[in-house]
């Protein structure tokens, strides 16, 4: 449990964003995670109007397929209709209101509610409201599922509740020379887990966007992944990954760099970023031995000893070797906990058991996640104390952090 203050008005807010822009470059203060104003405008400025990573295209291969992506106490249906087309549904009846979906994925030909029967298509359209034709003026066309804007790209699926999002599109296509090479379209997913943590959403997203913290609480990451030093400790190395890795992986735009994330990006909660980075010699790959664990992503010819690291929306990361991918997404359930969710994606033709096994495959970022959760918690309860004084952040490896924290209170002052 949390204490929270009973005085938490609007004016309260402003005054605590004022404050905060006061201290530039210091962490966020105690009333930012614990307030549940905060955590509310949140909802409605930020999580509801950003573009979020719901799933994978393999996930609804067929006509009818469905999947359920939850956030904070919504849920929304991602369905695959007969013409293919992919759809975001909101999991909530028009009649009274009840969900009409309870299954977290399955496949159904409509959606039918279990309260009164109202049914509904693929496409979120009334299908039958039943005995509702007594009611004068009754129009179905009128009461359809409530629907989010819906974007596929290289096989993941975006999905945004406000119906005047700015465009995705182009910003993704400002990475697709680094991610396009990964075929990810084609990719399959070799393992899905989450893993909850009792924090606020922001202390999770904050916990992945920095590499402060790597080299004393991620010890097998650390000794695989140079972004765990100063970059002018590791240019030597990174140089050289550079230098080859067009030439050794075959990919003419695997070092494709391009940011514009947050403030930077071209329309709210359109976020993309992406660089590549390298793993210390002799390492080819994220695994327990930074040897290969599963065939080649793509168009990838081989091994650069480098990693490409992307943003995606707000709150998608992924991490890509060339033989497997990793992507993390982070989902607010309340103002005190949070889901990471893992993705790791291999070639779409491989064969777990011949050709890759999953134990080899989620090793290290399963036990580096498992890390986080610890510290993460750990953070939560420190920063929840009535004793907790925001520190400064680092400049350097703590610089998305930065970038976050400006952006996210310039959305908390969206009019109220």
């Amino acid at each position: 449990m949390i204490a929270t203050d009973m005085d938490d008005s609007a004016k309260r807010l402003a005054e605590r964003i004022a404050a905060q822009r006061a201290k530039p470059g210091f962490a966020l203060d105690a009333y930012f995670y614990r307030s549940p104003r905060v955590y509310r405008t949140e909802l409605d400025e930020i999580l509801y109007r950003s573009w979020l990573y719901a799933g994978h295209a393999s996930q609804i291969p067929n006509p009818g397929d469905y999947f359920l992506y939850d956030l904070g106490e919504d849920s929304i249906i991602v369905v695959r209709d007969q013409d293919d087309s992919v759809h975001a549904l909101m999991n909530v009846c028009r009649h009274r209101g009840a969900r009409v979906c309870e299954a977290a994925e399955g496949h159904r030909t409509t959606f039918v509610c279990p309260y009164h029967g109202w049914t509904y298509n693929l496409d979120g359209s009334l299908k039958a409201a039943r005995a509702m034709a007594v009611k004068p003026g009754f129009e179905p066309a009128h009461y359809g599922l409530k629907t989010a804007r819906c974007v596929v790209y290289e096989g993941l699926i975006f999905v945004n509740a406000d119906s005047r999002a700015a465009d995705f599109e182009a910003p993704l296509r400002t990475i697709e020379p680094a991610l396009q090479p990964y075929d990810l379209t084609n990719a399959k997913i070799a393992h899905r887990q989450v893993y909850p943590v009792e924090a606020n959403w922001k202390l999770v997203l904050e916990n992945y966007q920095e590499c402060y913290h790597c080299a004393t609480a991620h010890r097998a990451y650390a000794k695989l992944h140079t972004i765990e030093r100063l970059e002018d400790e590791v240019q030597d190395i990174t140089a050289s990954m550079l230098e080859r890795a067009e030439r050794q992986t075959g990919v003419p735009s695997v070092t494709h760099a391009h940011y514009q994330a947050y403030g930077a990006s071209s329309g709210f909660g359109t976020c993309v970023y992406t660089s590549r980075y390298a793993l210390y010699d002799g390492y080819r790959t994220g695994s327990e031995g930074g040897q290969p664990v599963a065939p080649l992503m793509g168009e990838f010819k081989g091994y650069d000893g480098g990693a490409g690291d992307f943003q995606i929306g707000p709150l998608a990361f992924m991490l890509n070797y060339p033989d497997h991918c990793v992507l993390y997404r982070f989902t607010p359930r309340s103002r005190t906990s949070t889901d990471i969710e893992l993705v790791w994606l291999v070639r779409g033709d491989a064969q777990e058991g011949q050709d890759y096994d999953r134990g080899a495959v989620t090793w290290l970022w399963d036990r580096t996640t498992q890390e986080d959760q610890y510290i993460i918690c750990r953070n939560s309860a420190g920063v929840n104390s009535r004793f907790f004084e925001p520190g400064p952040y680092h400049p350097e490896f703590e610089s998305l952090c930065l970038d976050f924290v400006d952006w996210y209170l310039d959305a908390l002052e969206q009019p109220q």
